[in-house]
C-alpha cells in the first residue's frame, strides 16, 4: 500500500482539523480568517470533502505554530489496523468485509472509525463480566482472594525486582557456604528428614524450639530443594516481601496470605535458579525446560514456573504465560506475563492440548493456538506429578502448559524451524461463553449473545446452531 503521505494518494484530515479548531477554541468564520479562506471552504475541509493541499498545510503549520509531521500523520492507517483485528471476531463471520473497504472507511471517516473501536471494546468487556457471572454462580465469591492474588501477580507481568535481587545475592551466600543446609547450618537450623508417619501430613515444618527445619523423607531432590529453599526465602527474604504487599490494599486478609505464599516460592525459585545465571542458560538451552532442570536441579514445573518471572530491565527473556490444572479441568495455578486471556470462571478449550496431555503421561506436547480475534500463541504442554512417593500413598497428576506469543516461538528449541505464517494453528477460545465459532464441534455451551437456531430436520456436526446477526 502506498504511503497515504505521498503526493500520489489525497491528504483528508477532516477529523484532525476539527479537531484542532475546537482545541484552539475558534469558530470556523475565525479559523477562514487566520487561513485568508472561505468558512465554507474550512467546512468542506472538515468533512473530507476537500483534500488538504500542501499550500493549506503549511498555512497551517505557520499560522498555529504546528509541524507538518504532527499535522500530515494520518491516523487512518493505525485505524485501519485496529479496525481488521476486531473485524476478525468470529461474530462479524457472515459479513463480508472487504480489506479496501475497511480501508477507505478507517481513511475517510476516523472519527467513526474510534467510535466502532470504541462499541467493540465496551462490548468485549461487557461480554466477558456477563461470562464470569453466569459461570462463577454461587459460591463464586468464596474465590475472590484466589483471584485478586492473580490480578496482583499478573499487573506487575509475575516480576519483582527486590526479590529476585535479593534471591540473586542469597544463592551466591548459599554457594560459598556448600549449600543450603550448610547455609542453614552456619545460622543456627539443622535440617532432619522424617518418615512421613512423623511428619504427620506435612512436606516442610520449623520447629522453632529446637531450630529445626524438617522434611519429608520421602521428597524427591528438586522438591527437597524447593522446600529448603521456601523456608530460606520465608526468614531471609521476609521483610522484602512485606515491603512488596505494602504498596497494595486488599478485600480480604486471606489475599495477603496467599500472596505471601505465592511470593516466597517466587523468592524459592529465584533462589535456586539465579537470574543471571538462569537467563544466560536459558539463551543457551533455547529454553529447553529438560535441559535446565538438569542443569538446575528442578523440576519440569519448576523450572516452567521460573520462565514466566525473567522481565528484569535490560534482560528481559520471552514473556511467557502458565497454567496448571488437574483432569477435571480445574486451574490450581495460573501465571500471566505473555497478555494471554485466561477465562476467569468456568473451563478453557478442549482443543489445548494441555487438557488432553493426561493420556500420553510425562511425554511434551506442542501447538500453536490462535484465538478468535487472530492472536497467535505457542504452547508446550506436558503432565507432572507430586506426592504418591510411597507404597499405598496417593499421589496428584497435574498438566502444566507454558506458552508465549507467536513472534517469540523461534527463539524456543520446541519450534526450530518453524515460521508461526506457515504452520497451521488449531482455533481455540477463551470459554465457549465467549467464543463466537460457529463450526466448533467441541462447543459445550453457545456464546453469549447468539440466538440457537432450532431445526427439527437438520442436526450438524455441532452441538448447537445459531441464526445469524
Amino acid at each position: 500500500m502506498a504511503d497515504p503521505r505521498t503526493p500520489s494518494r489525497p491528504l483528508y484530515l477532516g477529523p484532525r482539523l476539527r479537531r484542532l479548531r475546537r482545541e484552539l477554541g475558534l469558530t470556523q468564520q475565525a479559523m477562514a480568517d487566520d487561513l485568508e479562506i472561505s468558512p465554507s471552504y474550512v467546512a468542506l475541509l472538515e468533512r473530507n470533502q476537500r483534500p488538504v493541499t500542501a499550500d493549506m498545510l503549511l498555512r497551517l503549520a505557520r499560522t498555529y505554530r504546528l509541524e507538518i509531521g504532527d499535522l500530515a500523520s494520518e491516523d487512518g492507517e493505525d485505524y485501519a489496523r485496529r479496525l481488521g483485528d476486531v473485524l476478525r471476531d468470529p461474530i462479524f463471520a457472515d459479513i463480508d468485509l472487504p480489506a479496501l473497504e475497511i480501508s477507505d472507511l478507517a481513511m475517510s471517516f476516523p472519527g467513526v472509525s474510534e467510535a466502532l473501536l470504541r462499541l467493540h471494546g465496551a462490548y468485549a468487556r461487557e461480554q466477558q463480566a456477563l461470562a464470569e457471572q453466569r459461570a462463577a454462580g454461587p459460591g463464586a465469591d468464596e474465590n475472590e482472594p484466589v483471584r485478586e492474588a492473580q490480578r496482583f501477580l499478573a499487573a506487575r507481568r509475575n516480576y519483582f525486582h527486590p526479590l529476585d535481587t535479593r534471591a540473586e545475592d542469597l544463592a551466591a551466600e548459599i554457594d560459598k557456604e556448600g549449600g543450603a543446609a550448610a547455609w542453614l547450618a552456619a545460622r543456627g537450623v539443622r535440617v532432619r528428614s522424617l518418615p512421613p508417619d512423623v511428619m504427620m501430613g506435612a512436606l516442610r515444618r520449623f520447629d522453632r524450639h529446637n531450630q529445626q527445619l524438617l522434611l519429608d523423607d520421602t521428597l524427591d531432590t528438586p522438591s527437597r530443594a524447593f522446600q529448603i529453599a521456601t523456608h530460606i526465602a520465608h526468614s531471609a527474604l521476609r521483610g522484602d516481601i512485606k515491603q512488596v504487599l505494602r504498596v497494595e490494599t486488599f478485600a480480604s486478609e486471606t489475599t495477603r496470605t496467599l500472596l505471601v505464599r505465592a511470593l516466597a516460592a517466587y523468592g524459592a525459585a529465584a533462589i535456586l535458579m539465579p537470574y543471571g545465571k538462569f537467563a544466560r542458560a536459558v539463551e543457551q538451552r533455547r529454553y529447553d525446560i529438560e535441559a535446565l532442570g538438569a542443569l538446575f536441579g528442578a523440576s519440569f514445573e519448576q523450572v516452567a514456573h521460573r520462565l514466566t518471572t525473567l522481565q528484569r530491565p535490560g534482560e528481559e527473556r520471552v514473556p511467557f504465560f502458565f497454567i496448571r490444572l488437574d483432569e477435571a479441568g480445574n486451574v490450581s495455578k495460573r501465571l500471566d506475563g505473555a497478555g494471554f486471556p485466561f477465562a476467569a470462571h468456568g473451563g478453557g478449550c478442549p482443543l489445548w492440548s494441555v487438557h488432553q496431555v493426561f493420556s500420553r503421561r510425562r511425554e511434551i506436547r506442542t501447538q500453536w493456538l490462535e484465538l478468535p480475534d487472530g492472536q497467535r500463541f505457542f504452547s508446550i504442554a506436558r503432565t507432572v506429578a507430586s506426592g504418591g512417593n510411597g507404597f499405598g500413598r496417593a499421589g496428584v497428576v497435574r498438566a502444566v502448559a507454558l506458552g508465549c506469543a507467536a513472534e517469540h516461538a523461534r527463539r524456543l528449541v520446541y519450534a526450530a524451524g518453524l515460521a508461526p505464517d506457515a504452520v497451521e494453528a488449531t482455533p481455540i477460545g477463551v470459554t465457549c461463553r465467549l467464543c463466537h465459532r460457529s463450526e466448533c464441534a467441541a462447543r459445550s455451551v453457545p456464546p453469549i449473545g447468539r440466538d440457537v437456531l432450532v431445526d427439527d430436520y437438520r442436526r450438524g456436526a455441532q452441538p448447537f446452531s445459531f441464526a445469524d446477526g
